[in-house]
């Protein structure tokens, strides 16, 4: 099997010659069935039922070459999600979980009805005002900017009035990546990850940071005092296991949810105002596990995150770069490419040390540039020689990571 290259031709086809059980993961973009943009590559096959039996197909064949326990994270569009996850259970995946991902940078494509019906009527209607605004680019004054114009119309007819400001669209703010894993063949996941170095997640490299440092002497037993508890609780297995919750790695633990950083999300995230985390209740004993049920002196802190601020720190920020879409490119045409930072938190998420990352719809190469960058072997399959060429193109612009396109087989 040749890895670090990108395959271009038609998944089903090409992940026929893969060999059984020789990728780690998983991380692409399929089609969504929507025709986006008017792509051919988007449409739906004709129906719901044939788009489903199709990238059950292709998925089918992508679980055969997965490693047992090997996880999948699949890219998918509120709109046509439930399709996805057919598809993913019907190729035999078990769903783990679905990852959302909030971005401020969609844009709405709802029709105007009250337009509509008086564009249908034939009637004119009249400019009440008209907007203009500039582009992101002409305002950070790089000269390559655009004054944007809208028009404010008034409706004319009795049945458009009615129904003035009304649409049939919201403003796409969220998207879906299925985490799915290949069945384990192995009694346990902990015997599984022995044998196949797949089945589990890579919790603390993924974990969420904190603003502030915190003090390691809350993570040092040495600098603790052994719990006391009292009744039901007063179990030896009980009091062992609380007095090292604290002693866990920095960062929130890795949430199903990650957001882009737009000033648009923060703002929504700001609506719910600001919180402070502390270390922990202070003074007091509880026998609940939960709380650790400790003897705690007045004064005395406990391990917590201790930083303040608004939800969003409690999840993973996935700010895209301005520059990454278009290097080594004279441009990139394709419609849906990727952040950087987004898909090299999905692949070291699920990807293991030095494992083999495989995406059966490379579109430009986002997951492959991603996993160069982070030092893992890759394989990308796409159907479009265009795509394949910017994908090609995008790998060269990025030879200073740990591989490039230079191929060479592994068994």
């Amino acid at each position: 099997m040749i890895i670090n290259k990108v395959v271009c031709g038609d998944a089903i086809i090409e992940l026929r010659s893969f060999p059984k059980n020789s990728i780690d993961s998983i991380v692409t973009d399929p089609p969504a069935g929507i025709s986006f943009m008017g792509k051919k590559w988007d449409d739906n096959k004709g129906s719901r039922d044939n788009w489903i039996k199709w990238l059950s197909e292709i998925m089918t064949e992508a679980k055969r070459v997965l490693k047992p326990g090997g996880h999948a994270l699949v890219w998918a569009l509120p709109r046509t999600s439930h399709w996805t996850g057919f598809a993913l259970e019907n190729a035999g995946f078990e769903v783990r979980d679905i990852v959302h991902h909030l971005f401020g940078s969609g844009f709405p494509k709802s029709m105007d009805i009250s337009k509509a019906i008086d564009k249908q009527a034939g009637a004119e209607r009249m400019i009440e005002s008209i907007r203009w605004k500039r582009t992101a680019n002409e305002k950070y004054g790089n000269g390559r900017g655009t004054n944007l114009q809208t028009l404010n119309t008034i409706p004319t007819t009795p049945e458009a009035k009615q129904w003035s400001g009304w649409g049939t669209a919201l403003k796409p703010a969220v998207e879906c990546w299925w985490l799915v894993r290949k069945p384990i063949s192995e009694k346990t996941v902990a015997m599984n990850v022995v044998k196949w170095g797949t089945g589990g997640l890579n919790i603390d490299g993924c974990r969420v940071g904190t603003k502030e440092d915190m003090n390691p002497n809350d993570f040092d037993d040495s600098k603790r005092s052994a719990p006391k508890f009292s009744g039901k609780y007063n179990n030896g297995n009980i009091g062992q296991y609380l007095n090292r919750v604290g002693n866990v790695p920095d960062g929130r633990f890795p949430a199903n949810l990650i957001h882009d950083g737009s000033d648009e999300v923060l703002e929504g995230f700001a609506k719910a105002g600001v919180s402070k985390s502390i270390r922990a209740p202070r003074g007091g004993t509880s026998p609940n596990p939960m709380s650790w049920g400790e003897e705690r002196k007045d004064g005395e802190e406990i391990a917590g995150h201790n930083d303040s601020g608004t939800p969003a720190r409690f999840f993973y920020c996935a700010k895209p770069s301005k520059a990454e879409r278009d290097a080594g490119l004279s441009g990139n045409n394709h419609p849906t490419v990727k952040a950087q930072a987004l898909m090299q938190y999905l692949i070291k998420l699920i990807t293991p040390p030095g494992g083999i990352v495989l995406d059966p719809f490379a579109g430009s190469g986002s997951t492959l540039v991603a996993a160069n960058k982070l030092g893992h072997p890759y394989i990308g399959i796409e159907i479009d020689p265009d795509y394949c060429k910017i994908a090609e193109k995008r790998l060269v612009a990025d030879l200073n990571g740990n591989y490039s396109l230079d191929e060479f087989n592994t068994t």
